[in-house]
């Protein structure tokens, strides 16, 4: 088997007013990890450590098969990294960040950055102050990209972009998947983002992971079931049920494991199933997050 991209065990940072704990994560060689939290997860602070820009307190990391912070200039060789703060030199064209980031990076493909220019619709004379959020968001991809990293960490990459711009940076990293010897862990608050190119799927929350699953098991595991409740009729505590909502007669459950038996069970207690819905990423992930919240305040 061949060695993992990322590797997270028992992970812990401690800062003032926040804490990453036990942080378990893998990335494996050829997959998309959509990494899914609200503002101020933890999610920036992980890929921080990834990076060894931040070094974490507990755990063990290991990146491309190396033991991070201590071998991570052999690990950045293979590393692509974005994040939505960084910056790229105002005054300088893209045509000069090429050049200067080609000459750091022997694997940089002139041929690939000449495909990515055309694909994203850039001109290299053009100085970065004058492109827009959605150019600059490209032309910076473009720099990580044509390296031909093995590893992506991409930390909010497409916020505040526009559909289309987005749609053409989905595109690409969809793309750079057909090389099965890569990976990527993708950031984001967007889960439409994440639903459409993910393959495994984490979400964190207050500096937890809550849930962890390939994509295709959460779209599969969850449901929404509507109910026609009579009067009189007391709906059953379900270990599988995470939330019941009523209003008069309807009420809605929402269910983390559905089977038959769940809707069965609704049924023998006296309620009518109306239906039984699948849920949108966006919704599991609402879900979960304010489950892991009612149990950790219990």
């Amino acid at each position: 088997m061949s060695e993992l991209a990322i590797q997270m065990d028992s992970v812990d940072k401690a800062y003032r007013f926040f804490q990453l704990r036990d942080v378990r994560l893998e990335l494996e060689p050829g997959q998309i990890l959509g990494f899914v939290g609200p503002n101020g997860a933890g999610k920036s602070t992980t890929i921080r450590i990834l990076m060894a820009l931040v070094h974490q307190d507990r755990g063990e990391v290991r990146v491309l098969g190396h033991s991070m912070p201590r071998e991570q200039a052999i690990a950045k060789r293979d590393i692509g990294y974005m994040s939505e703060d960084m910056r790229l030199y105002g005054s300088a064209t893209l045509a000069w960040h090429m050049k200067f980031v080609a000459s750091l990076h022997p694997h940089w493909d002139h041929d690939y950055a000449q495909t990515l220019l055309r694909r994203f619709n850039l001109r290299p004379e053009q100085p970065i102050k004058v492109l827009s959020h959605g150019e600059r968001t490209k032309a910076t991809l473009l720099l990580v990209l044509a390296r031909r990293p093995r590893l992506l960490l991409l930390d909010e990459p497409t916020t505040g972009l526009d559909p289309v711009a987005r749609y053409e940076i989905l595109r690409e990293l969809t793309d750079v998947m057909s090389d099965d010897r890569r990976s990527i862990l993708f950031s984001s608050q967007n889960t439409q983002d994440v639903e459409q190119i993910s393959d495994q799927i984490t979400f964190l929350d207050r500096g937890r992971i809550i849930e962890s699953s390939d994509k295709e098991t959460f779209l599969e595991r969850w449901r929404r079931l509507q109910l026609d409740v009579p009067p009189g009729v007391a709906l059953p505590s379900l270990p599988e049920v995470t939330e019941i909502s009523a209003s008069g007669r309807v009420a809605t459950a929402t269910v983390k494991a559905y089977t038959d038996e769940i809707a069965a069970a609704f049924t023998s207690a006296g309620a009518t199933v109306r239906d039984v819905q699948r849920m949108s990423l966006e919704e599991i992930f609402v879900a979960n997050v304010l489950l892991s919240r009612k149990e950790a305040s219990t």
